[in-house]
C-alpha cells in the first residue's frame, strides 16, 4: 500500500494559511475545517506547518497572545514530506521516528497534492487487518 491509496480515499484537500496570519486566525481555520494542522504557504511554496503541538508548546505553554502572535513565529519550519508512491510502512516508520503526525504529500513536480495524518495511516492499517481476518475466517470455515 502507498500514500496514493490514502489520498484516493480521503481526497487531496490541504488547508493552508499565510505565515503573516495570527495564531488566532490559524486556530479559527483549524476549527472551521476540523483539522489538526495547516500547511503554511506563501508565494505558492510551503514555508512550514502549524500543528496542534506547535500551538501547545510554542503559544499556550509560554503564554503568548494568539491575537498578536504570527504563524511565522511559531510554525515548524523543517517539513517532512513524502510522495504518492511512498509506501505506507515507510511513512509510518518515518512518522514514528520523527514523532510527527502530519506529512504533506508532493507529486513528482513538487506540487503539494495532499496531506496524510497518522490517523489516515492507522485507518488504512486497520482496514488491511480487517480484510486479512475476514479472509482467514473464510478459509477456516471452508476447511
Amino acid at each position: 500500500m502507498f500514500v496514493a491509496d490514502i489520498l484516493r480515499r480521503k481526497g487531496p484537500a490541504v488547508h493552508s494559511i499565510s505565515p503573516d496570519a495570527t495564531v488566532l486566525e490559524a486556530v479559527q481555520a483549524m476549527n472551521e475545517h476540523r483539522v489538526g494542522c495547516l500547511v503554511v504557504t506563501q508565494g505558492g511554496g510551503m514555508r512550514g506547518i502549524l500543528t496542534e503541538r506547535d500551538l501547545l508548546t510554542r503559544v499556550l505553554a509560554v503564554e503568548l497572545d494568539p491575537r498578536e502572535t504570527l504563524v511565522r513565529d511559531v510554525m515548524t519550519r523543517e517539513i517532512v514530506v513524502c510522495t504518492p508512491d511512498t509506501s505506507i510502512d515507510d511513512l509510518a516508520s518515518a512518522m514514528h521516528d520523527k514523532r510527527i503526525r502530519h506529512v504533506p504529500v508532493k507529486d513528482e513536480t513538487g506540487t503539494l497534492c495532499g496531506l496524510v495524518s497518522i490517523g489516515d495511516v492507522n485507518a488504512l492499517h486497520t482496514d488491511e487487518l480487517a480484510a486479512t481476518v475476514e479472509s482467514l475466517e473464510m478459509y477456516i470455515a471452508r476447511g
